[in-house]
Order: C-alpha cells, then sequence, then structure tokens
C-alpha cells in the first residue's frame, strides 16, 4: 500500500503536499516523493524514510509552482532498499510526465519486456510503478498528433494503460505543460478521491488516497474518483472527466476498511469507523452464539486499529472494555524488521501491558487481524506474564490464508498462520485459550451496512478468489519464491527475506 497526493491550486502548493503527505504517514513509512510544477520546470525531491525526515527547509523552499503530486511508500514490489525507487517517478518523452501509483500490476513483467522489445522504452528500475509510467507515456504519444497534447488525446491514453495494465492502480500524473490528471483501475480495488476548494481565484482541486486529507487540508469531498475513470485539471483550474475502461465495476479492498485506511476516512462512501463498529457488533454475535461458554471478564484491544471493534464487541457482551497495552509512539513499524529476534525485542519496545487490568482475570484481546501470528504470539505471552488466567484472541478479520497481489505485501502461504491450521490449532500456536475470527460473510456485511451497492468486494487474502482474473498458481508460486531468492547483483529484485506482517500491532 501507499498514498498518492495531487494537487492543482492558485497558490504554492509545497507546504499542502507535505502536509498531506504527513496526514497519509500510515499508507507508507519508507519513502516520500513531492513533485512540483511552476508551468515550465519539474522540481522533485524524494528519499528513503519518513516524510519529516526526508523534508528539510531547503528542499521545501525549492519545490516551486502552484500545481504537485507526491507520494509515501510502502514497497510491495521492486527493491526496498533503493532510494532510486522512491516515487514520484519521470520521464521526458514524449512530454515530461512525472507519476506517483498506489498498488500493483500483476502483468508488470510481460510489460516490460513488450516496453523493451516492441515500444523501445528503457525501465531504470524494478518498480512496476516506472512501468505503468512508461506505458502512460507511450500511450500518450500515440494518441498525440504533432506533439498537440488536449484532453482528448490524454484520455484516450489512460483508455491505452486500460487495455494494457492488469492488477490494481490509483494514479496521479503531472504532464508538463498541461496540468493533472488522476485514474483508477477498472476493478477499483486500490481507493482514490477528489475534493474541492473556492478561493477568490478560483477553484482548487485535490486527489488524494484518502478523504482524510481533504479534510485536513481544506478541501471538501467531491466523490471518489470511479473504476476506469479518468479526472483532468488543466493549468487554469479547468475539470474534466470520462470513463475510459471498456467495462468497469467496483470491488474495493476490504482490507482497507479492516486495516490500512485511517478510521476518520470515507472510502467508496463508506464510514471506515463505522465498519469497524459493525466488525465488533458481528463478532459478539458470533462469540455468543458460538463460544457462550467462555468466562470473559475484560476485553482488551491491540492498539491502534482494533479499538473500534473491540469497544463495540464489549458494549454487546456487557463485558468491561479496558485499555491494557501502552504504545510507545516512537518506536518504527514492526514488521520490517530483519528477523524473528529483533522482531521480538520490538514488540516488547512497543507495548507494554497494565498488569492491573490482566492480573487473575479472563482476557479478551481483540486485534484487527492475524497475518503471521509472531507478534499475536507475543502479546499473549505478555498478558500471561502480567498475570491473566486465561488468554483468549479475537480477530475483527476473518483467517488470512492467501497472498495479497493487489498492492498489500503479505507473507507467502507457507508464512501465513492460518494456512493449514484449524482455530485450535492457531490458539494453541499462539499459546491462547481460544481463537475466534470473523467469518467472511459477516465482514462484507458490516462493511456494506452503509452502502448496500457494493455487489462485491476483493476479498482474495481470505478466500483466494482474485477478481482481476489473471492470477493462476503460477502466478504465486512465482512471487513467492522471489520472496527468497537471492537478489543478483546489479539488480533490483526485491528479494530480502523480511519478517513482514500486515499489521503493524501484529
Amino acid at each position: 500500500m501507499c498514498g498518492i497526493l495531487g494537487i492543482v491550486a492558485k497558490t504554492p502548493v509545497n507546504q499542502l503536499l507535505y502536509d498531506g503527505l504527513l496526514v497519509l504517514q500510515h499508507r507508507g513509512q519508507d519513502a516520500a516523493g513531492i513533485v512540483t510544477s511552476d508551468g515550465s520546470t519539474f522540481h522533485m525531491h524524494k528519499a528513503n524514510g519518513l516524510v519529516a525526515d526526508v523534508f528539510r527547509t531547503r528542499n521545501m523552499r525549492n519545490l516551486l509552482g502552484n500545481m504537485g503530486i507526491a507520494h509515501v511508500r510502502y514497497p510491495t514490489a521492486g527493491d526496498a532498499f533503493s532510494a532510486a525507487e522512491a516515487q514520484p517517478f519521470y520521464v521526458n518523452s514524449p512530454f515530461g510526465i512525472v507519476l506517483a501509483h498506489n498498488g500493483n500490476l500483476t502483468n508488470a513483467d510481460q510489460l516490460r519486456e513488450d516496453l523493451f522489445r516492441q515500444d523501445l522504452r528503457h525501465i531504470n528500475t524494478t518498480s512496476d510503478s516506472e512501468v505503468l509510467l512508461n506505458v502512460l507515456a507511450h500511450e500518450l504519444a500515440s494518441c498525440t498528433a504533432n506533439h498537440q497534447l488536449d484532453a482528448e488525446s490524454i484520455f484516450k491514453a489512460v483508455a491505452g494503460v486500460h487495455r494494457r495494465c492488469r492488477g490494481a492502480y490509483a494514479v496521479v500524473a503531472m504532464i508538463s505543460g498541461y496540468g493533472l490528471v488522476a485514474f483508477r483501475d477498472p476493478h477499483g480495488i486500490r481507493p482514490l478521491v477528489f475534493g474541492r476548494a473556492e478561493t477568490e481565484q478560483g477553484p482548487e482541486y485535490l486527489v488524494a488516497s484518502e478523504s482524510v486529507a481533504l479534510d485536513v487540508l481544506g478541501f471538501k469531498l467531491v466523490r471518489d474518483v470511479a473504476p476506469g475513470e479518468a479526472i483532468l485539471i488543466d493549468e487554469s483550474g479547468s475539470f474534466f472527466s470520462r470513463q475510459c475502461a471498456e467495462k468497469s465495476s467496483l470491488n474495493p479492498c476490504i482490507f482497507e476498511y479492516v486495516y490500512l485506511a485511517r478510521p476518520d476516512s470515507v472510502i467508496d462512501g463508506i464510514s471506515v469507523y463505522e465498519t469497524r463498529l459493525w466488525m465488533g457488533v458481528s463478532l459478539a454475535e458470533k462469540i455468543r452464539r458460538q463460544l457462550g461458554e467462555l468466562d470473559i471478564d475484560v476485553v482488551i484491544p491491540i492498539p491502534d486499529t482494533s479499538r473500534p471493534s473491540a469497544l463495540q464487541l464489549a458494549n454487546h457482551l456487557g463485558v468491561p472494555y479496558r485499555e491494557g497495552f501502552i504504545k510507545n509512539r516512537y518506536i518504527g513499524r514492526t514488521f520490517i524488521m530483519p528477523g524473528q529476534a529483533m522482531r521480538k525485542k520490538s514488540v516488547r519496545q512497543k507495548l507494554n501491558a497494565i498488569g492491573i487490568e490482566f492480573h487473575g482475570k479472563n482476557v479478551l484481546l481483540v486485534d484487527d487481524s492475524i497475518v503471521r501470528g509472531t507478534t499475536s504470539k507475543q502479546i499473549v505471552q505478555m498478558a500471561r506474564e502480567a498475570g491473566a488466567r486465561k488468554v483468549y484472541f479475537a480477530s475483527a478479520a476473518p483467517p488470512v490464508r492467501f497472498p495479497n497481489v493487489y498492492g498489500i505485501d503479505m507473507p507467502t502461504r507457507a508464512e501465513l498462520l492460518a494456512t493449514g491450521r484449524s482455530d485450535d490449532e492457531i490458539a494453541q500456536e499462539i499459546g491462547a485459550d481460544a481463537v475466534i475470527y470473523q467469518d467472511l460473510s459477516a465482514l462484507v456485511e458490516a462493511v456494506r451496512e452503509s452502502r448496500t451497492s457494493i455487489e462485491r468486494f476483493d476479498t482474495s487474502c481470505f478466500d483466494g478468489t482474485y477478481i482481476t482474473g489473471d492470477i493462476t498458481p503460477e502466478y504465486l508460486a512465482e512471487i513467492e519464491a522471489a520472496r527468497g531468492r537471492p537478489k543478483a547483483p546489479g539488480t533490483g529484485l526485491a528479494s530480502r527475506q523480511l519478517d513482514l506482517n500486515l499489521n503493524e500491532d501484529d
């Protein structure tokens, strides 16, 4: 997952883009980048690290112009260590174009070969985002007569991208001398919204991964970018939009609501916070229906994402809700720690138990999901060391049994805790007295509670159904093999064997 922004304004946008990236920092903490345009020149700064560490005053002063795009990176493809793969990316032919991307192209290898052999375009990194940029550039060249760029040719170029690219992609791009274009894949897997602000000089527009960026920056949410749609804002502030995909349907990633998105965001008309409340309700109903014999004294969330679900679960069970873990917010995300020993140490540094809430009690711990289970095991152990008599563990999401190929870096099937294990075996593995998972049908209904018109979500990591229809067992085997493949000298193959876990607290 990554976070993207695009702004067309009447005044300098560097501070707006910086503030917007801070709001979207949860979507990517490995790298950050901003590109602005003053009409004739692109101004870029990007590097590995958090937003506050990447940008200094001297960098901000050089980001000139009233239009710009920005990106925070959480790598799911390419070389996670390489600063060269920080976004946005740039090409100068046939026009100067910069692009930032959230998602993952599932046919990136084939596209890379086509670009080299047929389109005669050179790719400098292993990032699928650079592949996407070059596909867009090639399509623009094919659709533009006499280098006269207009809205019609841009929309035709995006239609060409949709015909060639597979997978999930939400994109913002700037075309030198023209304006900003943003588009979403025909399945609508990754989120993208846009808003408008009225000023004395005229309207300003902001495109972002989540609506919370619009709220913080003072823009009013207009709507989500539709699947397969492209929106175009030229340098004067004129707005255009068009459906560019031959076929489209809305299938948002359900994990956005479980964990990825901020709770104060609204995605595809659905409140993230409200869905997490409903997840707690349905989980409570399952416990009451199937595990009524559990003697639960207290419900304790694993900070932070699971708090709404845990609170609502406790309310519906009539059991006290307590904060049992204190989180150190000055420790980095545990799921990027390269090794089990370091990961264990990091968890202990990040969370500390409040002994009085555990001593002599039967405790129900609630987390948003369980992926690898390494951290879950440590947290259960911490609860027992704090004096808990029994420890039950509830997941607001169903068992994660399949890789996500649409922009979320998950472990291989062999590394996923739920693969090949029953609930009892999972409980034994993490040291809990019982494990309770959300049912997938209940999760879907919880998310649909506030917008029933969405017929289908991407639930591939739970049920192995990949909505793009192009994911084969051979493809999954290849991406899993690549996780353990040694990195070839001079290449950017993403091959480090990280102790990855999707949940920052699990």
